[in-house]
């Protein structure tokens, strides 16, 4: 194969692809760009908080409080003990006599049963008072006092399914805003793709379903065998255009800690990503077609360069493209309040092409054997 025919084929992949990024940004991710902000919440449901915690005395101590303290007329918190050897017991024992509303559930190791977060999940669901359950990890601090209040305002005839937004604290350095960056992207899609009826996945540090939902479906039965996914893959399976709804005021959201190195990042990274090869095949086309289309664009663009097309053309066709994200992730990043990030689309764009390669293959390589 010729030069010319090299670049012709670089020219069609490239405009074929470039066109296929441009309707996603524009038509589905516009979704939450412009997306209108749910209102003064007015319903009060009551609502069982389910919190699963495994040696996480530091975190509880820091962040369980602020659920405790939530304005909000009847709700009752489950933290749920699993198997921790800290002192989490001994300070859940401690709290409880202070907080009537606080239930704790507490799971002890055997040796001959090995288990994962779900099934202590499902523990917590089972203890539940109310039917409305609001999930949220022990690392993860809500946002406002009104958190319960926006997560349960979008219950209404119909609705099993609330899915909310989970940030990561702000701190100083490269790592916190890489995470805070790729957890942006990810929601953007997710969330953009719940607004348009079609839901695929929520995060267990925010998301809110009914109890009947949980039972009907037989809890996390299809998936059990799997040690991720008791917040994506039970959407998936559950979550329909008519039952879902997404909420998106700043007082919804909760905030946990990132992760601290990148060892751990990849690690968690690869974990949430095991479970999209269970998505359903609409749901995976429509990721994969996502991320395939980025990955031809931009190798599109370098085998033009290397074969000495006009690089006017190439950067053109690039920054047509940049600039049509930064208006929409712009104000994706503004509704979910990650503004001060938005320099990092372009690095994070090309990176992500190289690494999420990387993780998938890592996945095929490395089994997960413990939820912690």
């Amino acid at each position: 194969m010729d030069w010319y025919s090299i670049q012709t084929w670089g020219i069609i992949g490239g405009g074929v692809m470039l066109l296929v990024q441009l309707y996603y940004f524009l038509i589905r991710f516009s979704r939450l760009a412009f997306a209108k902000v749910n209102s003064v919440p007015a319903k009060k449901l009551p609502v069982s908080v389910i919190i699963c915690a495994r040696n996480e005395l530091k975190n509880l101590k820091e962040n369980l409080q602020s659920v405790l303290d939530q304005k909000y007329p009847e709700f009752q918190v489950i933290v749920v003990n699993d198997c921790s050897w800290d002192e989490s017991g001994n300070y859940l024992e401690e709290i409880q006599p202070l907080y009537p509303h606080l239930k704790v559930v507490t799971i002890n190791e055997q040796e001959k049963y090995r288990h994962g977060k779900k099934f202590a999940l499902s523990l917590g669901i089972k203890a539940a008072k109310y039917d409305h359950l609001l999930m949220t990890d022990a690392d993860c601090k809500p946002a406002s006092d009104e958190w319960i209040s926006y997560m349960v305002s979008r219950y209404e005839q119909g609705v099993d399914i609330v899915v909310g937004y989970g940030a990561y604290r702000k701190l100083s350095g490269f790592l916190n805003k890489w995470v805070r960056m790729d957890t942006v992207f990810n929601a953007v899609q997710y969330l953009s793709s719940a607004l348009g009826g079609n839901p695929y996945m929520g995060v267990g540090r925010n998301l809110s379903y009914r109890k009947e939902l949980f039972f009907k479906n037989k809890g996390f039965a299809s998936h059990n065998h799997v040690m991720s996914g008791d917040d994506d893959l039970f959407v998936n399976e559950t979550a329909t255009s008519k039952n879902t709804r997404v909420e998106l005021h700043p007082s919804s959201f909760t905030v946990s800690e990132p992760r601290s190195s990148w060892s751990g990042w990849f690690s968690q990274k690869k974990r949430h990503m095991s479970t999209g090869k269970m998505y359903k095949p609409g749901h995976k086309f429509m990721i994969g077609t996502f991320f395939l289309s980025m990955f031809v664009f931009y190798a599109a663009l370098i085998l033009l360069l290397v074969t000495g097309y006009q690089w006017e053309v190439i950067l053109g066709a690039w920054l047509l493209r940049l600039f049509v994200q930064l208006i929409i992730f712009g104000n994706c990043m503004k509704r979910l309040g990650e503004m001060d990030i938005i320099w990092m689309i372009p690095i994070f764009d090309l990176a992500i092409v190289l690494i999420y390669p990387a993780l998938a293959v890592a996945n095929l390589l490395i089994k997960d054997k413990t939820w912690k």
